[in-house]
């Protein structure tokens, strides 16, 4: 008999020590911007990798103090490379700056894009905080090694929150940088078309699969048993998915229904978050043919299959 998954429990007593240099690990340093929200938790984490030379991960939002921290935290080191785990704008704004700052070139997966074309009536619930200007100086693909900084930087593509998202593996240290993909104070939006969840499943199983233990996230504090907090991340989807199975088995027909059931008592900031992630499962769940979806120009309505 397969062992339980581990429970999930969320860390949200972290400490962000906003602007400070912190040392998490030999050659990796975390500098944490002053963006905290109902999404962003304490702020955006952004990582230099390296000793002499530099990487920098994910430069964060556009704001001057945070890109006065990083500038001190390089102290005139030569930054190799700017890089990115995906294109939302609390990660990717400041680039530009950064850029002329250092001289670095911008490494990610590519221009922001959809996880598929949008439907009729559709609405991109976070087209406004994603950077569709921006282009990379590299585009990285899945498996690619990046000898920077002394390092050796893995790269790992894991779709699901969106469709450019990549995770960075530094084998010195034992430490996956995540990014939005798994995060230990909340469990990651996923937001149709932007996103995808059957991606975002994908990705949890790949990095389940890898061989770091400590997994870095983009917002909130470091996970000390990745894979093992991975695997309670996917348990909770798999869960979740049965809930909206069973609740649209009983009567749901409308994402409110489906809020109402699965989450009673959410405060209102984060309803559209989980309004936009119940949309992900749905199209999930639909696709695999566990229930079924009529659309129209008022929304949808949900039958069972």
């Amino acid at each position: 008999m397969a062992a339980p998954p581990p429970r999930l429990v969320f860390d949200t007593g972290f400490s962000p020590e906003t602007g400070q240099a912190v040392a998490l690990a030999d050659g990796v340093v975390r500098v944490s911007a002053p963006n905290a929200g109902p999404y962003t938790f304490t702020g955006t984490n952004s990582f230099l990798i390296g000793s002499g030379r530099l990487v920098v991960v994910d430069p964060g939002p556009d704001d001057a103090g945070h890109l006065a921290a990083l500038m001190a935290a390089i102290g005139g080191r030569t930054v190799e490379a700017i890089l990115l785990t995906h294109t939302h704008t609390d990660h990717s704004a400041l680039v530009p700056k950064l850029k002329a700052a250092t001289g670095a070139p911008v490494w990610f997966g590519g221009a922001h894009r959809l996880s598929r074309k949008a439907k009729w009536f559709e609405i991109n619930g976070v087209a406004g905080s994603s950077d569709w200007r921006l282009r990379p100086d590299r585009v990285l693909q899945h498996g690619e090694r990046l000898a920077l900084a002394d390092q050796m930087l893995e790269v790992i593509a894991t779709p699901g929150h969106c469709a450019n998202h990549l995770s960075f593996g530094v084998a010195s240290a034992d430490t996956l940088l995540s990014g939005d993909h798994v995060m230990g104070w909340n469990s990651t939006l996923v937001s149709v078309p932007d996103g995808s969840m059957a991606d975002y499943l994908a990705s949890l199983r790949r990095v389940i699969d890898l061989p770091y233990r400590r997994y870095l996230p983009a917002h909130g504090g470091a996970i000390e048993t990745g894979p093992d907090y991975a695997a309670a991340l996917l348990a909770h989807r798999e869960e979740r998915n049965r809930q909206v199975v069973a609740a649209v088995g009983r009567g749901a027909r409308r994402i409110g229904d489906l809020l109402a059931a699965i989450y009673p008592g959410l405060k209102a900031s984060v309803v559209p978050a989980a309004r936009m992630t119940l949309l992900a499962h749905v199209e999930y769940l639909e696709a695999n043919g566990a229930i079924r979806v009529a659309r129209g120009p008022f929304g949808i309505t949900l039958f069972a299959a």
